[in-house]
């Protein structure tokens, strides 16, 4: 305490440098391959000089550190391995659900017995409003799941014709469109894929070729070909491939890639290995060498497709189709009182001659049969989504505040506050993020590494983020320095562990230390390794010298530390020399 009275008022507060790295634990495929072969088997229709080319091959790869089976885990179609291993993960969420359970990954489909109420239910949990949506979807993935789990028992309905529930769903940005569907595939335990359709190419060579999206299926399905034809994929900003609808042009490669994944959206074959994955044609080759036999392509029939998009000119479209569009010298008027209708009411209005006005192909609007809408969140739903649903955005702030040891304490005038800023942006649920990030930056930079324990997210904070953060700092002087303090200590420890020197600063040098770290708005450990960055070598030649490995470091040190130094290492060599 006679240190931190010695101090003047600091000018300003700095943050502890907190460098410390999550640890990642990945799990890592090893296969034991037989060592010092004498003799080596022909592989049934490989030539004897392509079986050296790719014995070499692999030698090379194997050099190189590269493992060419572990690199995309097992072969797609590798049906050799136990199947009661594997795990029908999409997300890491759905990893987590698939192994509690010690069932096989098909027998998640096998066993499939939700009903439309209850998956519901489970998404009521985590999204907030779009009830319409949640029964459509709810609908639908039962529909399509349960036809499949009767097809398994009963192989003949697989001859029959059936038309997939394949979605399109409509509605602004940040409603929870892509949420919804995490959340379905987290609960059923489906692989689950989601793409955004921007990156198409009609052709593939620039750009993604669609049939792509089925092959990153598999891949989620950890190679499993089996499970991954009952999997799901989600396209978002499916709108952006819309032809220009009604101007006389026509938008070829957009219509190019609605064709091509109708195509998929149906039932087709799709090649495992593209043509362009040079990878996976050589694990293809090594893996024949080896007599292993594996799937060349993946049906699409029981893959279900869902896709999403914004459709910001389709309300207009729609509109005009209901005759609610003026022109002439009343257009002012009727725009103001036009002015509380949302977007949103007229997607759920939208019908096919509406998306093919917009500037899709009848053919593909044609394969997507359910439709839905999703409502504009209100600030009211905001505010819900920040008071009640789980793992929300607000419990993601909570948690990131107590990764510093500080406690984050929202209180209910700040949530209404909240929303309303977060409507303001017009980007949904999206917005919470933009509006806590930009009130509570400063705060997560300026607290960590002083002491302070609680933060109350109120009103007084929204109103003057800038001068609540002040009022908090000057609240907590003593706090602030003793960790500065500490942090010297801190310096002393690290300094005797790497050099196996011994620093000792004086009271009079620590208060200094801390002074200029406030003056300077730096931490204390920056400003000790700014100033003492070349007594390692310097002390070491003192050591050297005299045989001493402790040294006590005064005002003087801090103020002038080279001059310090080379006094040190004068008088080292003078009684060297005596």
């Amino acid at each position: 305490m006679d240190i931190i009275n010695n101090l003047d008022e600091p000018q300003k507060t700095s943050e502890k440098d907190a460098d410390k790295k999550p640890k990642v634990v990945e799990a890592e495929i090893v296969e034991e391959e037989p060592k010092n072969k004498k003799k080596k088997k022909s592989s049934p229709g490989v030539p004897p000089n392509s079986q050296d080319i790719l014995s070499n091959l692999g030698d090379i790869m194997n050099k190189l550190g590269v493992n060419m089976f572990q690199m995309s885990g097992n072969m797609p179609g590798d049906n050799t391995s136990d199947t009661d291993e594997k795990q029908a993960s999409a997300t890491p969420s759905a990893a987590s659900v698939s192994k509690k359970s010690p069932l096989p990954s098909l027998e998640i489909i096998k066993k499939f017995s939700y009903t439309p109420r209850q998956i519901r239910d489970y998404l009521d949990r985590y999204v907030i409003s779009q009830s319409e949506a949640k029964k459509v979807l709810a609908t639908a993935i039962c529909d399509h799941y349960n036809h499949i789990r009767r097809c398994m028992e009963n192989p003949e309905l697989k001859t029959k014709d059936y038309a997939k529930h394949n979605v399109i769903m409509l509605g602004p940005t940040g409603v929870g469109k892509t949420y919804l569907m995490r959340c379905i595939a987290r609960l059923i335990g489906v692989p689950f894929i989601k793409a955004d359709a921007t990156k198409f190419s009609e052709t593939g060579y620039i750009g993604y070729d669609v049939e792509d999206i089925i092959r990153d299926l598999i891949k989620t399905a950890d190679g499993d070909t089996e499970l991954a034809q009952f999997g799901i994929v989600y396209l978002d900003e499916i709108d952006k491939i819309a032809g220009h609808g009604s101007s006389g042009t026509k938008d070829v490669s957009g219509r190019g890639i609605q064709i091509n994944l109708l195509k998929l959206m149906e039932d087709t074959d799709v090649k495992v290995i593209g043509q362009t994955d040079m990878m996976g044609q050589m694990q293809a080759m090594m893996a024949m060498q080896g007599g292993k036999k594996r799937a060349s392509s993946i049906s699409t029939k029981f893959i279900l497709f869902i896709v999403s998009g914004a459709f910001e000119n389709l309300s207009e479209i729609v509109r005009r189709r209901l005759g609610n569009t003026v022109i002439g010298f009343n257009y002012a008027n009727q725009k103001e009182e036009s002015v509380p209708d949302s977007e949103s009411k007229y997607l759920h209005q939208a019908q096919t001659a509406d998306l093919v006005k917009f500037g899709f192909e009848p053919e593909f609007i044609g394969r997507l049969p359910v439709r839905v809408a999703l409502d504009e969140l209100s600030v009211d739903d905001i505010e819900e989504i920040l008071c009640t649903a789980e793992n929300g955005i607000m419990d993601q702030y909570v948690e990131c505040f107590k990764g510093y040891g500080i406690e984050l304490k929202p209180s209910k005038d700040a949530m209404r506050l909240i929303a309303e800023a977060a409507s303001a942006e017009k980007t949904g649920a999206r917005g919470i993020l933009t509006v806590l990030e930009r009130l509570l930056r400063e705060f997560k930079f300026e607290l960590p590494g002083t002491g302070i324990k609680n933060l109350s997210l109120c009103s007084d904070l929204l109103k003057n983020p800038k001068g609540y953060l002040q009022k908090i700092l000057k609240d907590n002087v003593c706090s602030i320095r003793k960790c500065n303090i500490a942090e010297v200590d801190d310096f002393e420890k690290r300094f005797l562990t790497e050099f196996s020197i011994q620093l000792k600063f004086t009271n009079e040098a620590i208060a200094e230390l801390v002074l200029q770290a406030e003056k300077q708005s730096k931490t204390v450990r920056g400003i000790c390794e700014d100033l003492f960055r070349n007594y390692q070598h310097g002390l070491t030649i003192v050591a050297k010298n005299t045989d001493k490995t402790e040294f006590l470091l005064d005002v003087i040190a801090v103020k002038d530390p080279d001059g310090y130094l080379s006094d040190l290492i004068r008088n080292s060599f003078d009684q060297k020399i005596a």
